[in-house]
């Protein structure tokens, strides 16, 4: 098996990822990710593809992310993952496709509108 390379976003957050045969290191711009995710849930949601197919310690995946904020870039990776696990096995698409992993997000940021001080939010209207 080559390497198999799968681009997966989220809001503006946009994830390259490279997935080879391996012991299971999942390295993110050039760091673990247990430091580049702190928090348990976006560790969670980085391996969820992974633990669904039972593909745990059989790849190594590297990942160059940007954009955005770290949970786009967490569910960024997530898409890019679960696409790859589907390239690696036809059967993975079953699994993967009914909890919503193969989806792109598709809601993004609405933009400010001028004569607002949100895109929905109104500046305060005074009587005085």
């Amino acid at each position: 098996m080559e390497v198999i390379h799968k681009i997966g976003r989220r809001k503006t957050a946009v994830a390259r990822v490279y997935v080879a045969k391996g012991k299971g290191n999942i390295t993110v711009n050039k760091k673990d990710m247990a430091v580049y995710f702190p928090t348990a849930t976006l560790q969670y949601k980085v391996n969820q593809p992974i633990a669904m197919t039972n593909n745990d310690g059989n790849f190594d995946i590297t990942v160059n992310v940007y954009g955005g904020g770290i949970t786009g870039q967490a569910e960024a990776i997530r898409l890019a993952i679960s696409r790859a696990m589907c390239e690696v096995d036809a059967e993975n698409r079953g699994i993967l496709k009914p909890e919503g992993l193969l989806t792109r997000d598709p809601r993004m940021v609405e933009r400010k509108k001028f004569g607002q001080k949100k895109a929905r939010k109104k500046f305060q209207f005074s009587k005085r």
